[in-house]
């Protein structure tokens, strides 16, 4: 289905405008930040990041076309319901900032493998290079270039293969050449204009359905709550949320190279901590200004607003666009799509780079200078680029954009989540303990997406947010009882990466004033509480 989107000349300025002006901005951040430093400047942007830029940057690359296609589909759906994987998202930020961030900052690590071989050993860090790899390919650019290009073919009737290559060339020219200041520094630009471009959308919808009470008025009651029964939302029943999230997002939020190099290149540990904790009040916002608009969509065409002629729901974003903008605004929000997408796959490119330089290649040969790495870092940029464009058309063979993600995220987070909360968590989780963890976790997890992918022959319909659950549980079995068979000796170093209790983690009294890091998490905590109880 493609729709007749009527697309002015200021349409299109609009989006050329944005384009040169993100591609520009971000080879000029990384030619003058290449001009003090090459290593450490190029893929941690010279640990010099703030704590504004290190939230809007957590949130853009977290954000890719993937939220925008996806749970304005599922909005249209089902409702609200998987707006619990943005708020729960909060949780886990708190998380990251208060039990991981003081170890990954002062043990002035470069990527997370590394932090796994200072806690564990080699083989646990080559082990998790190849998850980072894997995951940043197939999971992030992948499933983003598709939902990206299914957009773009239902807008425009652009051919999905070229939109791919497009998109990825204009992202790949500022990452290469640019290294992570230039990611950082794009992401948070395209986050305003990602969060800018929603709400207007939003807003429109809002007016045009008759605000809240007629959104509440055109669909069923139960659409807008969060919290939901098994019966009415199998996948994402109350407890699943609250069972099954920590899992996937413990491993996404705090031990996912994509997401946390951004916390990696802060320049302090408060910048760290309070630029985490700045990323989980912005999470808040999607459930209003992504889900929403597809249960606005649904209400517009109960009401006769908007014809009747969505028969693709995977296609709800690009027909609200189409069907509700006026010229000029439909150029901001276009181009708000693709600073989503753009965000997401720099990072990921990113992060490919930094692994495969620091973690395989600086290992095979520690001589190599830094001007080496970063040659090395735009050469695997490229073949990364090459992989995910040959990857993303497959994803059309899952049933569902945003289930489909979900699930391969749920059945490789809980042995690696297990290995990295044991390992900050535990001082007796060892390094035997941890691989022997994250091989069997990634066995079972395999398994259990085999028997979900193949459910027609199976017969399974487990929620794949509680078999997460109950992964992380065999791993954490098999974590303390491999740990206490062959234990660790202790040295001074694991003994400065494992915290002794958790209240430790709360002892560094951290910025005074409002961006105390302790004031800020208990002020989101208390937040995502009241919002719960609002939308139950």
């Amino acid at each position: 289905m493609e729709f007749d989107l009527n697309i002015g000349i200021l349409d299109l300025v609009v989006i050329g405008v944005y384009l040169v002006l993100i591609v520009g901005l971000g080879c000029w951040a990384g030619w003058t930040q290449r001009r003090k430093t090459e290593g450490s400047g190029y893929f941690l942007a010279g640990r010099s990041l703030t704590w504004p830029i290190i939230g809007l940057a957590l949130f853009s690359t977290n954000i890719s076309t993937i939220e925008l296609v996806s749970l304005a589909e599922e909005g249209y759906k089902s409702g609200l319901v998987y707006g619990n994987l943005e708020w729960m998202a909060a949780v886990t930020l708190v998380i990251l900032a208060i039990f991981f961030v003081p170890f990954y900052i002062r043990s002035r690590v470069t990527t997370l493998p590394d932090f796994l071989q200072k806690r564990y050993n080699n083989k646990c860090r080559i082990f998790h290079v190849v998850i980072v790899i894997i995951s940043a390919i197939f999971i992030h650019m992948g499933f983003a270039l598709f939902a990206g290009a299914k957009v773009l073919e239902g807008l425009f009737g652009m051919d999905i293969m070229i939109s791919i290559t497009l998109i990825l060339a204009l992202t790949g020219l500022y990452t290469v050449v640019g290294g992570l200041k230039a990611v950082v520094l794009t992401e948070a630009i395209q986050t305003v204009v990602l969060i800018g471009g929603s709400v207007i959308m939003t807003v429109i919808g809002f007016q045009k359905v008759g605000g809240w009470e007629g959104l509440k008025g055109s669909v069923d009651s139960g659409m807008l709550t969060m919290l939901r029964s098994t019966e009415e939302s199998p996948d994402m029943s109350w407890h699943s949320v609250f069972l099954g999230y920590p899992i996937i997002g413990i491993w996404y939020w705090c031990t996912d190279q994509t997401i946390v190099q951004r916390v990696l290149g802060a320049k302090d540990e408060q910048h760290a901590r309070v630029g985490a904790i700045f990323a989980g009040f912005i999470k808040i916002l999607p459930v209003f200004i992504f889900v929403m608009p597809g249960l606005i969509c649904l209400a517009l065409i109960k009401q006769g607003i908007l014809p009747d002629t969505l028969d693709d729901t995977a296609k709800t974003y690009a027909f609200l666009v189409a069907n509700i903008l006026p010229v000029g605004v439909k150029g901001i929000v276009v181009a708000a799509m693709l600073a989503a997408l753009m965000s997401t796959v720099s990072g990921a490119l990113n992060s490919i780079a930094t692994v495969f330089c620091y973690d395989i290649y600086k290992m095979l040969k520690p001589e190599a200078s830094d001007r080496k790495l970063v040659t090395v870092g735009r050469i695997t940029t490229l073949i990364a680029m090459v992989l995910a464009i040959l990857w993303a058309p497959q994803i059309s063979k899952f049933g569902s954009i945003l289930e489909g993600n979900t699930a391969m995220i749920c059945y490789i987070a809980p042995g690696i989540t297990t290995v990295f909360l044991g390992g900050v968590m535990w001082k007796r989780a060892s390094a035997r303990g941890a691989f022997i963890t994250l091989c069997a976790g990634t066995v079972m997890g395999f398994v259990v997406f085999l028997l979900d992918w193949f459910n027609e022959i199976t017969g399974w319909e487990y929620s794949f947010m509680m078999a997460s659950f109950w992964l992380f549980l065999i791993c954490s079995a098999i974590l303390i009882g491999t740990s206490l068979i062959f234990p660790q000796k202790q040295t001074a170093e694991i003994d400065n990466l494992v915290w002794k209790n958790p209240i430790e983690a709360l002892r560094n009294p951290g910025w005074k004033g409002v961006l105390n890091y302790k004031f800020l998490s208990a002020l989101l905590l208390a937040t995502m509480i009241v919002l719960y109880m609002i939308f139950d």
